[in-house]
C-alpha cells in the first residue's frame, strides 16, 4: 500500500456506554491498575492490525522496550516503518525516501511509553459497557496539540497488573486518528537495542 497515511478511522470499541452501577470501579483506582501495568511491561511483542477508514488492513509486528522504545515493523510489501528509540518517533517511508521525526512526548503514544508518567494526572476512564475492559482516555490540557490517545485494555489475570493492552485509538495534532488493534502477545523476553535503529532512506549529501 503505496505511501499508506497514519489517518485512519477509528474501529467502534463501544466506548460511549456506562456501566451498571454495580460494575463500576473508582476511576482512580483503575488508573493506578493501568499505571501499573504500564510499570511492569519492560518488553513486549504483538502482532497489530491497523484498519484504515475504507476497511482496508494491515498487519505487522509490535516491539516494546521501555523506556520509550517501540518499533511498528509492516507487512511485507508496506513500505512504512515507525521506531521509537527513546527519545524521538520516526516514521521512514522507503517508497519515497521521507523521515519525519517528533518528540516521543509530543505524540500521543507518549502515555504509553513513559513509565515515569502519572495517569492521573491527564488521564480520564472511559465507561464502555463491559466489565471486561478498561478504556482510558490519555492527554495533556496543557498541550492539546499533542493529540489525545484511548489505551483499550481486557482485564487477564495471567497479564501483568491483570490488563492486557487490547488496541488504542490516537488522535493526533492534525486530527488523523489510528486505530491499532493487538494479538498474541509475549512478555519479558530479552531485546536488543539494535531492534529500534533504522535504515535512512535519504539521498546522502556531499
Amino acid at each position: 500500500m503505496k505511501r499508506m497515511a497514519l489517518a485512519l478511522a477509528a474501529v467502534p470499541l463501544a466506548l460511549s456506554a456506562t456501566l451498571p452501577a454495580s460494575a463500576q470501579q473508582q476511576p482512580a483506582s483503575e488508573l493506578a491498575k493501568v499505571n501499573a501495568y504500564i510499570r511492569a511491561v519492560t518488553t513486549m511483542t504483538a502482532d497489530f492490525t491497523q484498519t484504515d477508514r475504507n476497511g482496508r488492513s494491515v498487519t505487522g509486528q509490535l516491539t516494546l522496550k521501555q523506556p520509550g522504545k517501540i518499533r511498528f515493523q509492516y507487512q511485507k510489501g508496506v513500505s512504512l516503518l515507525i521506531v521509537g528509540d527513546g527519545k524521538a518517533l520516526t516514521m521512514i517511508d522507503y517508497d519515497v525516501r521521507q523521515v519525519q521525526r517528533w518528540p516521543i512526548g509530543s505524540s500521543p503514544l507518549g502515555a504509553l511509553l513513559d513509565p515515569s508518567k502519572d495517569l492521573s494526572r491527564f488521564g480520564k476512564v472511559i465507561q464502555t459497557g463491559d466489565a471486561s475492559i478498561l478504556s482510558v482516555e490519555a492527554r495533556d490540557p496543557k498541550r492539546p496539540e499533542f493529540g489525545t490517545i484511548t489505551l483499550v485494555f481486557k482485564r487477564k489475570a495471567a497479564a501483568p497488573a491483570g490488563l492486557e493492552l487490547y488496541g488504542w485509538v490516537a488522535l493526533d495534532s492534525q486530527n488523523n486518528r489510528t486505530t491499532i488493534r493487538l494479538s498474541n502477545h509475549r512478555y519479558g523476553m530479552p531485546i536488543a537495542d539494535s531492534v529500534f535503529r533504522w535504515t535512512d532512506p535519504r539521498p546522502r549529501t556531499r
